[in-house]
Order: structure tokens, then C-alpha cells, then sequence
């Protein structure tokens, strides 16, 4: 798997959203920073709270001209159920074979479970910040808007 490195540009992607549509990282070029968070599976109780901190921050990040997209290996049908239940603001992208998460480097916490990695991208698809946790879910949101902050 990759080792993506601050500085360096983000690989280019395109993957499903929760209403079947696809949807691409340079969509957000020169338009848009972009909080690419990877977790492991929806509905979990650490991915909720995780979802849910994004959620309560959601208007932080717009108001730094961030979008925020969570992807995982959960197929279209189950994100869009979890962004029902829990009123989620943000896109949800289907990973199922796990393509973007090795091209990301975003790999297994402890061998076991797909890893919980944030990746803060600038409008011109460099990486800023790469941050990774499997019990803080909250720094998550945390270093994400520190970095806005610092890119604005």
C-alpha cells in the first residue's frame, strides 16, 4: 500500500455515494479543501460518534470552505440508511473492494478492522495533514479544523 505524505498530491478518485451517484475527488479542485475521513463500518458505535462529531461540527467546516466525505466498504444502500438515521449533512462514498483505502494507504488497525484515518486536502489536491486514530474520534474533527484553519 502507499505512503501518502504531506505535500504530496492526493490520488485521484471516483466512487459511489450514498444516492448512487458518482462522485470525484477533482470535483473539489480549485473549488473546495476536502476532509476525506476513512472509517471502518456504519452503524458501529465508534463510526457513529465519529459521524455524529462530524455532523455537529459540519457548519465549522463549511464555514472554513471545507466539504467533509466519509468512505468506507459499506455499500450505497447502507450508507444512505446511515445518513438517514443519524442526519448526516455529508457525503458517504461505497468503497466495497477497498481500492481508494489501499491508493490512500489508509490501512487495518491491528491487522483486524479497516483503519479510521482523516486526510485534510487542499483546493489544489495536495495533501496538508494526515491523521489517524482508533479511539479519539473526536481529535479527528479536532485536526481537521486546526488545519482549515491554518490553510485559510
Amino acid at each position: 500500500m502507499p505512503k501518502l505524505r504531506v505535500g504530496e498530491e492526493a490520488p485521484n478518485f471516483t466512487l459511489r455515494d450514498q444516492d448512487g451517484l458518482e462522485v470525484s475527488l477533482e470535483d473539489h479542485q480549485n473549488k473546495n479543501n476536502v476532509v476525506l475521513f476513512f472509517y471502518p463500518k456504519d452503524f458501529s458505535p465508534g463510526c457513529t460518534t465519529q459521524a455524529c462529531s462530524f455532523r455537529d461540527s459540519y457548519e465549522d467546516f463549511t464555514d472554513l470552505g471545507a466539504v467533509v466525505i466519509g468512505i468506507s466498504g459499506d455499500s450505497v444502500e447502507s450508507h444512505k440508511k446511515f445518513l438517514d438515521a443519524y442526519l448526516l449533512p455529508f457525503t458517504l462514498l461505497s468503497d466495497p473492494e477497498g481500492e481508494v483505502r489501499s491508493l490512500y494507504g489508509a490501512t487495518k488497525a491491528l491487522g483486524l478492522i479497516p483503519g479510521r484515518y482523516t486526510f485534510i486536502i487542499d483546493k489544489k489536491e495536495i495533501i496538508r495533514h494526515i491523521f489517524t486514530s482508533e479511539t479519539n474520534m473526536q481529535k479527528h474533527i479536532d485536526e481537521a479544523l486546526r488545519v482549515l484553519k491554518e490553510i485559510n
